[in-house]
């Protein structure tokens, strides 16, 4: 079997069993890709049937020179997932990584910010421009449902459930959820719906798109990375903010007001429990006063 045949295989099968998004799938070519370049560079001749464990250790020995743990693990994580497929399709009858281990990575906690810096942020927006009644829509929505950007970018007018307080959104795998949306950020979306989107001149394909640019199509995730990065500078804010700091501070803010894991996980899309236990990362009178307050013994 050719490795672009087996790579084609297994996109097809994290597109079409696995349900993940284009995203996620072209993440996961890309560590196969870079072991068919590193054989073709070093004129190995082994199919993805035949390939051995000291050439997949040989390569991730000289990738591991150029990456950090974090990197090296995901590398690692992604091939081992490559070559089970193959397995499970009975095209191999073992995986070569079966015996490679992952370097050990701490669990890197998010960045957050106070409430009072997410205030400062969007305080910051000028509203005398058409823009900006957008933009602190769009913040207010990432801070206030706990959005990824993509989620952001692609919610529709006709998501917008504000009379139930709920929005739809797609999230990872085109997996749908319905989120709670405060009457605040319900307000300032209706702001920019009826003040300014309803006179931009919206391009075919794009009329159900919520948040539009000024030529009247769905903006990317990089222009939502810059409009936040340029009202953190004009702050002086020196901390790294990106759209994942307004997601990871609404998961810290809520759990910090003891709200319960479980429902923060079904608000993020979390699949496991375990993404979601990412923000217990709260100071020890925090937890004391939860023992305090809600052990049976106190």
């Amino acid at each position: 079997m050719k490795w672009q045949n087996a790579l084609k295989d297994y996109q097809l099968y994290l597109k079409i069993e696995r349900g993940l998004s284009q995203n996620s799938i072209d993440n996961y070519s890309l560590d196969i890709k870079k072991l068919i370049a590193y054989m073709e560079e070093n004129a190995i001749n082994a199919s993805a049937i035949t390939i051995s464990s000291d050439i997949i250790q040989q390569f991730i020995y000289t990738s591991a020179k150029s990456l950090n743990a974090r990197s090296q693990s995901r590398l690692i994580s992604g091939l081992k997932s490559f070559f089970n497929y193959l397995v499970f399709e009975d095209y191999r009858k073992d995986n070569p990584l079966e015996l490679v281990e992952s370097p050990k990575i701490g669990r890197k906690l998010p960045d957050i910010l106070t409430e009072e810096e997410i205030d400062q942020i969007i305080s910051a927006i000028d509203l005398s421009k058409p823009e900006g009644e957008r933009n602190r829509a769009m913040l207010e929505t990432l801070y206030g449902c706990g959005l990824r950007v993509s989620e952001l970018i692609n919610l529709k007018l006709s998501d917008l459930f504000f009379e139930e307080g709920f929005i739809k959104v797609t999230g990872k795998g085109d997996k749908q959820r319905f989120v709670p949306i405060v009457a605040t950020t319900i307000k300032y979306i209706n702001i920019y719906k009826n003040e300014v989107r309803n006179k931009t001149s919206i391009q075919s394909g794009y009329e159900d798109t919520l948040f539009l640019n000024r030529r009247g199509k769905q903006l990317t995730r990089a222009m939502i990375f810059t409009i936040i990065k340029q009202l953190v500078e004009k702050i002086g804010l020196k901390k790294n903010v990106s759209p994942h700091t307004f997601r990871h501070s609404f998961a810290t803010h809520l759990l910090e007001n003891n709200a319960d894991l479980r429902a923060i996980q079904l608000m993020l899309g979390h699949e496991s429990i375990t993404t979601t236990e990412i923000y217990v990362h709260l100071d020890k009178s925090h937890l004391t006063d939860v023992v305090e307050k809600y052990h049976p013994r106190n």
